[in-house]
């Protein structure tokens, strides 16, 4: 199915998932084999030998993957870390250089601090909104990647990205992507330049909470080759029953990002008129930095809002265990609301580094339920802290 010739929410209905050619089943099936017989000694039957090299079920959302983010190969992987750890071994070698951000997702921070370098990778965090310190950081002859994430997790900077994707195409480097917080719904890199997207299919594709995965997305058939040999040979995929899953999440994308974003705006309004917020981080904000960036490459402001609290960190953290909508829980992007103290849970492992996040931070991930509910359980939280 072209994506030149549908809208994206057909796409993620239809791509990748025609009806089953022998039943006529409109759900792709799960193919919970591990290999395959072959008609032949060396020609497997519609090339598929074995289920690490490659899976119906699987293909069938990578292909989808590759058309809702307008990229020429879709990758799936059992996690994001797996995807990134995939990707960072495919195009660096030791020696290479990459810029991150400054406030990068505490498990990509400590893939390249605790496991990248020690096979002689280097890296450098610079805040990516400021294109003076990413190209000061830049090593010419080194610097492989610009490593981007926007909105960033969980202090939701914005990065520009065309102007991140020439500036890395001026040295001859590649523009990573993580596109997570915002989903393939709302902003699109590789139309915006990016050569790489990378997925927590976990979070907003998958949608529900009861699946872990990751994705890459190539912009060129080149790279996607390559990559493909790489999450062969390394191995790092999901089963046919998570793939399964994601796609089933993929395909109410659309519907749940609008809910999403109509839940957020409201409550980063509140929070930036309550007397216990010292301040609200939401692209959606006119107030925020990389409000006017992110309205020209994005078609909205996304489900995470973050916001510090005038009591510092000991009242960050008994709001965070007073919700009780809002569950108190790691992972974002389902369909339940989900707070938490990144400090301590998901960004514990930058503590005592450059991107350690502040101690009066909660993050929450909006999720659809009835706003006035959400609403009334924050209240009651920051009323009581």
């Amino acid at each position: 199915m072209s994506a030149d010739q549908h809208g994206f929410d057909t796409l993620a209905i239809h791509a990748g998932q025609e009806p089953d050619p022998r039943t006529g089943a409109v759900v792709p099936p799960i193919y919970q084999t591990s290999t395959y017989a072959q008609d032949a000694v060396g020609s497997p039957r519609l090339g598929y030998e074995y289920s690490r090299s490659g899976n119906p079920t699987r293909d069938a959302l990578q292909e989808c993957l590759a058309a809702l983010e307008g990229g020429r190969r879709g990758l799936a992987f059992a996690s994001g870390l797996a995807a990134e750890d995939t990707l960072l071994r495919a195009v660096c070698r030791p020696g290479d250089h990459v810029v991150i951000p400054g406030d990068a997702y505490g498990g990509t921070f400590r893939l390249f601090a605790k496991v990248a370098e020690t096979w002689g990778l280097d890296w450098t965090a610079v805040p990516l909104d400021d294109l003076d310190a990413v190209r000061a950081a830049f090593r010419p002859g080194h610097t492989r990647l610009i490593w981007a994430e926007t909105p960033t997790n969980p202090l939701l900077n914005i990065a520009d990205i065309p102007a991140l994707a020439g500036l890395a195409h001026e040295y001859d480097a590649m523009l990573v992507v993580d596109n997570t917080f915002a989903s393939p719904y709302l902003q699109q890199p590789i139309a915006l330049g990016a050569d790489v997207v990378v997925h927590s299919t976990t979070k907003y594709l998958g949608g529900h909470s009861d699946v872990i995965g990751g994705a890459l997305v190539a912009a060129d058939d080149g790279l996607g080759d390559e990559l493909t040999f790489y999450q062969n040979a390394m191995g790092a995929v999901g089963g046919p029953f998570d793939a399964w899953l994601t796609m089933r999440g993929i395909k109410t994308l659309g519907v749940r990002m609008d809910r999403h974003c109509d839940n957020a705006e409201r409550i980063a309004q509140y929070l930036l008129s309550h007397r216990a917020v010292a301040e609200v981080l939401y692209p959606g904000l006119e107030s925020h930095p990389g409000h006017e960036t992110a309205a020209k490459q994005m078609s909205r402001f996304g489900g995470m809002v973050s916001f510090r609290l005038a009591g510092g960190a000991e009242q960050a953290i008994d709001v965070c265990n007073r919700t009780k909508l809002f569950i108190l829980a790691e992972s974002l992007g389902g369909v339940e609301s989900l707070i938490e103290h990144p400090g301590q849970m998901t960004h514990l492992s930058a503590a005592g580094s450059a991107l350690e996040v502040p101690s009066d931070l909660v993050r929450l991930s909006v999720g659809i339920e009835t706003l006035e509910d959400l609403l009334a359980d924050l209240d009651q939280a920051l009323g009581a802290s």
